[in-house]
């Protein structure tokens, strides 16, 4: 057991050394680049500014009515009596299987000057611009809201409700007293996940913002175009802000009931105005989200976009031609590594943290967490300034470390919670019996943790093959992943193309999902 000891601290240490390495390290490299850098003519410049105050204007609104749409939506599948609730909860999330750019591609399509939607309802004015960028913010961001919302309703005790109707309480107080208090600390984490996730967000804006430049896009080209990294530190730090926050109130706001208390569920609404404007807004919100993925489904097989819309193959065999095989190639190669090692080392992290209560694990702990207030595109930034002139720039190696790094903070808090419902006497009960710690974890906590094993992989997959904040900075012209063709093409006026690569990260996904549910279908047969 000594042993076992021994070797648990190692690997502890050896988890806080590496994550200094590859995240404190770099972001401290990106803050030194300040120092070199005339912050105050950076950030004082009507570019900057106009950026700043664009940026805070669209995340507003966008995040505004991307946490109410989201409320309504949870509300009515979690306290009404609809149905199919499976088939539009997964309608919901389908816009989290696919980069931001794309909806933004897919608004450009239907209501672009040459729009199939503006050309067929003779509409007037533009998608680019301010509202652009706010309706594609929210198609983007609102999945991430509708899951948290949704969670937060299921959870909640139907209980005080029902001694409130039997004392005769009206119910609009018993929203007042009840239903605000019990929401309004995890409302306001998911508020600031929204505003983090849109305003640093460079995907959206550089598809439809026009002439209305944000922050992230004046990155983005300054860093890319220019290689001006001391603006983009500048820009980088701006934006490292509401991440910390949002990571500071998630951290404060996060739930530590007991796991042995069961809600009582709630009796469900059956009234059939309830019902029908249940399935009307659900209807509403189901074509606002899956017409813009169908205008790039359309568009992949359309001959030419917008003079002739008849149906062809060719847009797939010029899009592999320019390297999108080649190009989903190391998407994959990066998906599947990072989906592997990444669950691996969350588990490891999770296992040592909950296990093991010490300084050095409540250390590893933060460091495992951490990565949640840095944005992808400052994370990639932090990258390029510390590893520049390193063997590692240049090749898949980086782009898997820069995923790994920016997603690993959810798939270990699964894990963190998980473990943390396991029986915490189990080692201590083997060790009376003579079995070692490593057979308690294979024999007994994999198995019970299987099926967030399995949703910890795919997270790692499915987001490591949208993701472009990360690994623009990063990526060459040999290693780049297939969801950077996207900005590509469209810079090169190659719409058609951008659809079929938005199609194909789709598609992959969605089977990834599909695979994932019949999975965890067959084990809970077992």
């Amino acid at each position: 057991m000594r042993k076992g000891r021994h070797l648990s601290r190692s690997l502890t240490m050896v988890l806080i050394a590496f994550f200094l390495l590859v995240v404190l390290l770099p972001l401290g490299k990106m803050m030194l680049f300040l120092l070199t850098t005339d912050v105050g003519k950076i950030t004082s410049s009507d570019r900057f500014l106009t950026g700043l105050r664009n940026s805070l204007t669209a995340t507003l609104v966008a995040t505004l009515l991307s946490v109410s749409l989201a409320m309504v939506l949870a509300w009515f599948l979690e306290r009404s009596a609809i149905t199919h609730k499976g088939l539009w909860s997964t309608i919901f999330l389908v816009p989290m299987l696919i980069p931001s750019i794309s909806h933004g591609t897919g608004l450009v399509i239907l209501f672009g000057r040459n729009g199939l939607l503006t050309n067929l309802l003779h509409l007037q004015g533009s998608i680019y611009g301010f509202w652009g960028i706010v309706l594609g913010s929210v198609l983007y961001s609102f999945p991430v809201a509708f899951l948290m919302i949704s969670d937060i309703l299921r959870f909640e005790d139907y209980t005080p409700y029902e001694a409130a109707s039997v004392l005769g309480i009206p119910q609009i107080k018993q929203t007042l007293a009840i239903f605000i208090p019990y929401i309004r600390k995890p409302m306001i984490a998911v508020v600031f996940a929204v505003f983090t996730q849109v305003i640093t967000d460079y995907g959206v804006p550089l598809m439809v913002g026009g002439q209305y430049t944000t922050l992230p896009v004046i990155m983005y080209q300054d860093v890319i175009g220019m290689l001006e990294f001391g603006k983009g530190s500048v820009i980088g730090l701006v934006l490292l802000v509401p991440a910390v926050l949002a990571f500071i109130v998630d951290s404060l706001n996060r739930d530590r009931a007991s796991s042995s208390f069961t809600p009582r569920p709630f009796v469900k609404k059956e009234g059939k105005g309830t019902l029908l404007m249940a399935r009307a807004i659900c209807v509403l919100s189901a074509l606002f989200i899956l017409l813009p993925i169908i205008a790039f489904v359309v568009l992949s097989f359309a001959k030419k976009y917008p003079v002739n819309m008849s149906f062809t193959l060719q847009n797939i065999e010029r899009a592999f031609s320019m390297n999108a095989g080649k190009n989903l190639v190391n998407s994959l190669v990066i998906a599947v590594i990072v989906s592997c090692i990444g669950t691996c080392m969350a588990f490891v992290s999770a296992y040592l943290t909950v296990r093991l209560k010490t300084p050095a694990t409540r250390i590893l702990h933060l460091f495992s967490i951490v990565t949640l207030a840095i944005p992808g595109i400052v994370l990639g930034l932090s990258f390029v300034l510390f590893f520049k002139g390193t063997f590692l720039m240049g090749t898949l190696t980086i782009l898997i470390l820069v995923n790994f790094m920016h997603f690993f903070a959810s798939p270990y808090l699964m894990m963190y919670n998980t473990l943390g419902k396991i029986n915490p006497n189990l080692e201590d009960v083997g060790q009376t019996l003579g079995i070692s710690r490593l057979a308690i974890i294979v024999d007994v906590i994999i198995p019970q943790s299987k099926s967030t094993l399995i949703e910890m992989g795919t997270y790692f997959f499915v987001n490591s093959m949208m993701t472009i904040s990360a690994v623009s900075f990063l990526a060459t012209s040999r290693t780049q992943p297939l969801a950077l063709m996207i900005p590509m093409f469209e810079a090169q006026m190659l719409l058609e193309c951008t659809g079929v690569v938005s199609l194909m990260i789709l598609m992959i996904n969605l089977g990834v999902k599909g695979l994932v549910a019949m999975t965890k279908k067959q084990l809970e047969k077992r």
